[in-house]
């Protein structure tokens, strides 16, 4: 099956881009979420180096995020680089929780495989990996039993419906989740590991 970020940016502006005013864009070594520039300008969610999880990643923010959020640079977080604390990561592990969660979701809906990411290559690692890794399938759980946010759910469905994952899905999710029971943990914030 093939894996192209542009059938993601057809995707999610075939869905967002009337109904939120909002688009998916490449970007460079960066993601970030630039807000419209006027009432009439499009807001952009920008994925990094076009890595099609990086997109995965950056709709899942986009997805949790509030009315208020999405009128905001980044929706208002500042990005503590990796090199955190044990305090930062702790933080932002707790931050990621959702968004992972979701990630997962949609990366099992589009038949690839989920990196989870602590990101904090140069730093000391995660705060609690298994902790984490266990929040993050309790979130996705809880997301499958009472649904995404509205915005998370349109697009989950959209990519079983494009990917014909939907008969499939309970199995697959369930394999993807034994796959990372002996914790694996991906660094890069880009998501640069595309493995199928």
């Amino acid at each position: 099956m093939s894996h192209s970020p542009n059938d993601l940016i057809m995707l999610f502006n075939d869905l967002f881009r009337e109904s939120h005013r909002t688009i998916l864009v490449r970007g460079g070594s960066e993601p970030e979420y630039l807000p419209a520039d006027g009432p009439d300008g499009l807001a952009k969610v920008v994925f990094a180096h076009g890595y099609f999880t990086s997109a995965l990643h950056e709709i899942s923010h986009w997805c949790i995020a509030g009315h208020r959020r999405r009128q905001l640079p980044d929706y208002g977080y500042w990005y503590c680089p990796d090199g955190r604390t044990p305090a930062q990561q702790q933080a932002f592990e707790q931050a990621e929780i959702k968004p992972q969660a979701q990630e997962w979701l949609f990366s099992v809906a589009a038949g690839i495989r989920f990196h989870l990411s602590v990101d904090n290559l140069s730093g000391q690692g995660a705060a609690d990996a298994d902790g984490f890794l266990r929040n993050v399938i309790r979130q996705a759980e809880t997301y499958l039993a009472e649904g995404l946010p509205e915005r998370g759910q349109q697009f989950f469905e959209t990519l079983q419906a494009f990917y014909g994952t939907g008969r499939a899905f309970a199995s697959a999710w369930q394999d993807d989740v034994n796959r990372l029971r002996p914790f694996h943990v991906m660094s890069d914030r880009t998501r640069t590991c595309n493995a199928v």
